[in-house]
């Protein structure tokens, strides 16, 4: 008689996830094969959804030690395999199904479905909150407002995907220090993950150094596929890292995300304060609301102590109220930021107790606040 059934061996196994499409490994069919003996020793087949799946030694990490946890067993022997058509395309339907993107239903208000596919975002019943963060003008610093907001709300325990919309100047990959690339099963696109943070960028699909040189055609179908061919499992929040001015990608994403929410990033000096402007009128023409002002490199503090100025003061307040929106927060010019940015260690990662870190995770919490239900009192209103 067996030390240890097969089935104590695939019910051990059911908690274990693909580390990147976050489902049971047993329900995704990954486990082939079981074999154990009268002595307890355990040979195992697990069969990956591609070849070189860059998560492997995880998988067999995973596996192996909650085998090894079975009274019972004595050794683990795990062999590889991997997925034929066919079984990718089970996985596909188990992860591709109604409000992952992947269906092809009929255009919905006519927003982002040229080729038929219906853009998850726009569902109705979606809980997912789209969060476009756009500074009309570029070196504000606004890609990495968006990394690290991104991370704060990941790390308040929200599910966060980031998609780069910048196009021709991308850096999120880098910026958010995400180390492999997407992985393609079937027709679906399953991003890499850094931080707690999902993300999807043409960074992963041209070789290093290339320029992308497109017109608007292509900069659309990119976008679409971004929101509809990749598996993003309904997150809390989406940001867009938007590109500067109010060209092609801006107003195809606010054809996409009918209801997403515009972020505005400025400096304090008048010169990008006055830009970000347009940009917020963009937001209104497209009825697209904005919901606030981040203020970005507001002072730099030197080693006495004191706070410099370096780019003016105010730009942020005048904007916020220029548009009867709130202010909500102002980040310092730290140099670990930058760092952060280049080394693919964000701020609010490396040095989390920083001034900088800590005005990330107060703005993510008062976005995040517009998740919980408000309770509205009125006078007017009576129990007899």
């Amino acid at each position: 008689m067996a030390a240890v059934s097969t089935e104590q061996i695939i019910d051990a196994l059911r908690p274990v996830e693909d580390p990147e499409l976050h489902r049971s490994i047993v329900d995704l069919g990954m486990v082939r094969k079981v074999d154990v003996d009268r002595k307890g020793a355990v040979r195992l087949e697990v069969a990956l959804t591609v070849a070189g799946c860059p998560l492997r030694n995880e998988i067999q990490n995973r596996v192996s030690t909650a085998v090894t946890a079975l009274a019972g067993v004595t050794s683990v022997a795990l062999e590889f395999g991997v997925m034929d058509d066919i079984e990718r395309g089970k996985v596909r339907e188990i992860m591709g199904g109604a409000g992952h993107g992947h269906s092809h239903a009929a255009p919905q208000g006519g927003h982002g479905h040229a080729e038929g596919k219906a853009v998850p975002f726009n569902q109705p019943g979606n809980k997912t909150r789209p969060l476009l963060i756009s500074s009309g003008k570029g070196g504000v610093g606004k890609s990495s407002v968006t990394v690290n907001l991104a991370v704060a709300l990941a790390s308040q325990g929200y599910k966060v995907g980031v998609v780069d919309a910048d196009i021709y100047g991308y850096s999120v990959p880098r910026m958010l220090g995400t180390d492999r690339d997407p992985v393609v099963i079937d027709d679906m696109l399953v991003p890499p993950e850094a931080n707690g943070v999902t993300c999807i960028s043409i960074g992963y699909f041209v070789p290093e150094g290339q320029a992308i040189i497109w017109r608007g055609p292509m900069l659309h179908k990119a976008l679409e596929q971004f929101l509809a061919d990749v598996f993003w499992d309904d997150p809390d929040f989406l940001l867009i890292d938007m590109p500067p001015g109010t060209g092609d990608i801006a107003l195809s994403l606010s054809q996409y995300l009918p209801r997403g929410e515009v972020y505005v990033v400025t400096t304090p000096q008048p010169a990008a304060q006055k830009v970000a402007r347009l940009s917020a009128a963009m937001a209104q023409k497209v009825n697209l609301p904005v919901k606030g002002i981040i203020e970005n490199m507001s002072w730099f503090t030197g080693d006495d102590g004191k706070r410099y100025e370096i780019f003016g003061a105010g730009g942020g307040a005048e904007l916020s109220a220029e548009l009867g929106v709130p202010l909500l927060g102002q980040l310092p010019l730290v140099q670990e930021l930058r760092e952060g940015g280049d080394d693919g260690k964000p701020i609010t990662v490396a040095h989390p107790e920083s001034e900088a870190a800590q005005a990330f995770q107060a703005i993510a919490k008062r976005i995040a606040e517009d998740l919980k239900p408000k309770k509205v009192f009125s006078a007017a209103l009576k129990v007899n």
